[in-house]
């Protein structure tokens, strides 16, 4: 399984030419999942934090092609990581750094093979998407390693395991994912976004229509919501904002249902 993670929109002309350039090299019958063609633009602190929350949900052996890459063509190198029992191929630019940071283990190694056609801007298509297929075929790190490839101490450009508390994705309906981890938030924590106070809730069910609340999203992320509504379009939250805490003591009558 080859799982894409990007910023190249799903409704532009850049998903079907990488899945082309994938399918040229990869094994017959080997699947495409499409994780995301909508990661937050030019922003890989974000998206590493997004792409690190739903590595989980991914079979062990998935290779992740990931490109969030407003570096693409500098001096910013191109990495392969295997994370547990996970690989990614992308840019070191800290998009896979996070996922890095909070394996058991991991493996680095430089992409120094090239093809004779290169795009400039075009990386993921070109050199990320051939390296991908590859390795999902097991051709690649042999022993020796083949030239293509070249063992690294790890990644250059490091971000941390630590949660991001900020604004990282904007979903279509409205409600805004952050980069905090739910089980490190209290529930009787108030978020502040925006200028506004938000207190938890198990369910959008649970909070009256149109009030703001934050609570455990399914990727388990803190994710502040409307009920009934639009985050984004109420609080004029976006990709970036932080997000403060004022943690309140827990109310015991609550303490059964956290």
């Amino acid at each position: 399984m080859i799982a894409l993670f990007t910023d190249f929109g799903a409704d532009d002309i850049y998903v079907g030419q990488l899945k082309t350039a994938l399918l040229r090299h990869a094994a017959a019958g080997t699947t495409l999942i499409d994780v995301l063609h909508t990661a937050p633009n030019y922003d890989p602190r974000a998206s590493a934090h997004l792409l690190a929350a739903l590595r989980g949900w991914y079979l062990p052996d998935t290779v992740f092609l990931a490109v969030v890459d407003p570096g693409v063509g500098g001096e910013r190198d191109a990495v392969v990581l295997q994370a547990d029992a996970q690989w990614f191929v992308g840019p070191d630019n800290g998009l896979l750094s996070v996922v890095a940071a909070r394996a058991a283990h991991s493996r680095t190694w430089r992409i120094t093979w090239r093809p004779a056609m290169l795009s400039a801007s075009f990386h993921g298509r070109d050199l990320f998407a051939p390296v991908a297929a590859w390795l999902s075929r097991g051709d690649l790190l042999a022993d020796p390693l083949p030239d293509k490839l070249a063992e690294s101490a790890g990644l250059r450009v490091q971000r941390g395991a630590d949660d991001l508390a900020e604004v990282i994705y904007v979903d279509h309906y409205g409600n805004a994912l952050t980069g905090l981890r739910a089980g490190t938030v209290p529930r009787s924590a108030r978020l502040d976004i925006a200028s506004r106070e938000v207190a938890y809730a198990r369910v959008f069910a649970d909070a009256p229509a149109g009030q703001a609340f934050w609570y455990e999203n399914s990727i388990g992320l803190v994710e502040i919501a409307v009920s009934g509504g639009s985050a984004a379009a109420q609080l004029g939250v976006r990709v970036g904002d932080a997000v403060g805490q004022r943690r309140l003591p827990p109310d015991p009558r609550e303490e059964g249902n956290s």
